[in-house]
């Protein structure tokens, strides 16, 4: 009777999902290689126009001053849009921006600043492009990050790059070409369930992903007790005029046998994809690693103090750069407790300048770190110039090398400091494990005895993926057949 029951929840839930599970694993292996289409800070900073030093007239007080903001922003940058500069400061509820040569507030921008944007993005002439108003969100702009920045302005060339500017912020915030669009329609979409009409919905679309991902997780977990219960060492059934120890035949057959071979990855697969959604509230970090981690948070990033900076002019900062390397941002920042400079040039390199003149290196950045710290309570502090087995990125986009943090705290904390720029690039502590392990370990496969070792990684997470397109493949057959059987019966 319980054999019975679990073979008919295998088989009903295997109707259910199979198209889905299908889906999932041959998508897996184009996320290998494809993102989901974005515009990322190094596109964004070979794009940039640079800062021109006689163009900002404005001090960041006094363009703060003129938004009238109770509480003082978390975050303050100076970038350029359309030819002009422009403070943008983060606030808790959104964003909100002031031109640094007029003082005036940006309240959004029309469609002929929008067209130049868009067409120095591209160095296509906007008159050749097809323009529409993006007042609901779409496939490209459905994320989270991106729809924030809504409405937009889309532009489309006959090449095929799409170029979206925001109409608040007058920035492309996404930008898309055929490959780009092709690579996700393989990959990222159907992995991730990103159709607009479910994505856009965001509590049913993180739902709908963590429900399916628990029942496939049980489907796949329930058909591999049923084969272990069913497979005879022995040989007791007959296949074929001979003994066999699997007592099916046709597609049933190859469903067990490739399920007995990657039936665990399934389950593990299917219940790490599940984890990625944050199903389960995290455990809550000791006392003492909660402030320890304010405590680094603080020193590295501290309350911005924008009058702070009238003593020395952003003006005056821009000036003293070298005209050979440009900056495309100038971001406000209290590192230490000292209000300093962080310019980052059109070439994507970063260095601190300080109201005093002073020189700002990884010196300083250490000597914060440990002060923040406190002495006993570090257990290493040292520059890595590798990936480990917290800090990793198959695409070596996370910056290297990093100042590795260990404290002595009761969460065994990991702190990995970019030392160009004080931020915090990656962290651990006990409170993250399942997301590490549970999740991309066993998800993405990014052990590092494997991970740093390519084509192995590779070659192993395809051959499982295809073991899993296999598997699902069978299933679907199998599925099939039963509902047919069942039509033809009604």
């Amino acid at each position: 009777m319980l054999m019975r029951a679990l073979i008919f929840l295998h088989r009903w839930l295997g109707v259910a999902l199979c198209v889905l599970f299908l889906v999932w694993f041959p998508s897996g292996i184009a996320m290998m290689y494809w993102d989901f289409p974005g515009v990322t800070a190094e596109m964004r900073l070979a794009h940039a126009t640079p800062l021109k030093a006689e163009q900002v007239r404005r001090s960041p007080s006094e363009a703060w001053a003129a938004l009238d903001e109770p509480a003082p922003p978390a975050r303050a940058r100076l970038r350029t849009v359309d030819g002009r500069p422009v403070y943008r400061f983060q606030l808790r509820g959104g964003e909100r921006a002031v031109y640094a040569d007029s003082g005036e507030t940006v309240h959004g921008v029309h469609a002929e600043q929008a067209a130049r944007v868009a067409s120095a993005w591209t160095g296509q002439p906007a008159q050749a492009a097809g323009v529409e108003p993006v007042d609901e969100v779409d496939q490209w702009t459905v994320a989270g990050d991106v729809r924030r920045q809504g409405p937009f302005w889309k532009y489309s060339w006959a090449n095929g790059e799409q170029v979206y500017v925001s109409r608040t912020s007058g920035e492309v915030v996404q930008h898309t070409t055929r490959a780009s669009r092709l690579g996700a329609y393989l990959g990222a979409i159907p992995h991730w369930l990103y159709f607009t009409p479910l994505r856009k919905h965001q509590a049913s679309w993180s739902r709908v992903v963590v429900y399916t991902s628990a029942i496939g997780a049980v489907s796949a977990l329930l058909g591999a007790i049923v084969a272990i219960a069913v497979f005879s060492p022995a040989r007791r059934y007959r296949h074929a005029g001979g003994p066999s120890a699997i007592p099916y035949a046709g597609f049933k057959r190859w469903h067990m046998v490739i399920g007995l071979a990657a039936g665990a990855g399934a389950i593990t697969w299917a219940y790490s994809g599940m984890l990625s959604m944050d199903p389960f509230a995290p455990p809550p970090r000791a006392a003492d690693t909660e402030r320890a981690r304010q405590s680094i948070v603080h020193a590295l990033r501290g309350p911005l103090s924008l009058g702070a900076f009238d003593a020395r002019h952003p003006r005056a900062a821009l000036a003293a750069l070298d005209a050979q390397a440009p900056a495309a941002e100038l971001e406000l920042v209290s590192i230490g407790g000292e209000p300093i400079y962080l310019v980052t040039t059109t070439s994507g390199d970063t260095r601190f300048e300080a109201l005093d003149g002073r020189t700002v290196d990884e010196l300083r950045v250490r000597e914060v770190v440990r002060q923040a710290a406190g002495a006993a309570g570090i257990a290493e502090l040292r520059t890595i110039g590798e990936y480990d087995r917290y800090y990793l990125d198959r695409r070596h986009r996370l910056p290297l090398p990093v100042l590795l943090l260990r404290l002595n705290d009761s969460g065994g904390s990991r702190y990995y400091i970019d030392p160009r720029t004080a931020r915090i690039a990656g962290s651990y502590d006990a409170a993250g494990w399942t997301s590490r392990w549970l999740y991309h370990g066993l998800h993405s496969l990014d052990f590092p005895w494997l991970y740093d070792h390519r084509p192995a990684w590779d070659i192993v997470v395809i051959a499982f993926m295809l073991a899993g397109t296999a598997l699902s493949l069978t299933s679907l057959v199998l599925a099939w057949r039963v509902v047919a059987r069942k039509l033809r019966r009604a």
